[in-house]
């Protein structure tokens, strides 16, 4: 075999393996599930998928509860902020689940009278869920993939959030850090300017 008839097979030897590696990505990028392939229930029992937010630029994702000790300023805070930058291209999703200390333990529809009397929330609040187990709505599965959590991917607590920028989601905020603490994050997924930021309630 001559020196030149080696480096061409060589050559075609290193197409090969580059070619094969790019439909092995192509392919496991295929079957990944996307954010928008996902779908949930409301409170009213509506299916909604994600989907419907595609226009939004930022999405916050959030396990809620009623009866916890962070129940009060998260909600507070979340309408804070879904009252600014909704129109600017924030979605905010709550997702009520009872999994931990038995928190939220009312229906959907006690669930949506308590935040919309107290807190007047108008963001979408979803029918209740698990986030972690094997009935762990595969919603949260995906997220908790995506954005594994300290020492183990499963919630934690009440209010873990996750932050999706244009369907990617990107971070993952444990339940101590408040959603104003957040902001700066959010007005950065939305592309906007420091003087767009707000801090008081």
């Amino acid at each position: 075999m001559t020196a030149m008839s080696m480096k061409a097979n060589t050559v075609g030897l290193v197409i090969s393996l580059l070619l094969c590696a790019f439909v092995g990505i192509s392919a496991t990028d295929a079957t990944e599930p996307s954010f928008w392939s996902f779908a949930a229930k409301d409170a009213t029992g509506k299916e909604l998928s994600m989907e419907t937010f595609r226009s939004s630029k930022a999405i916050l994702i959030v396990n809620v509860a009623s009866a916890c000790g962070y129940t009060d300023q998260n909600y507070r805070e979340l309408q804070v902020l879904y009252d600014k930058y909704h129109p600017k291209g924030l979605e905010i999703i709550a997702f009520p689940c009872n999994q931990f200390g038995q928190q939220e333990p009312n229906a959907e529809p006690e669930i949506l009278r308590f935040v919309k009397d107290h807190y007047h929330v108008s963001f979408p609040v979803m029918a209740k869920i698990d986030v972690n187990g094997e009935n762990a709505h595969p919603l949260f599965a995906y997220l908790q993939n995506k954005l594994p959590g300290f020492v183990s991917n499963a919630i934690k607590w009440n209010f873990t959030k996750f932050l999706v920028v244009d369907g990617v989601p990107t971070t993952r905020y444990a339940t101590t850090t408040s959603p104003l603490a957040i902001e700066q994050d959010i007005v950065a997924a939305l592309g906007l300017g420091i003087s767009d930021k707000s801090s008081e309630l």
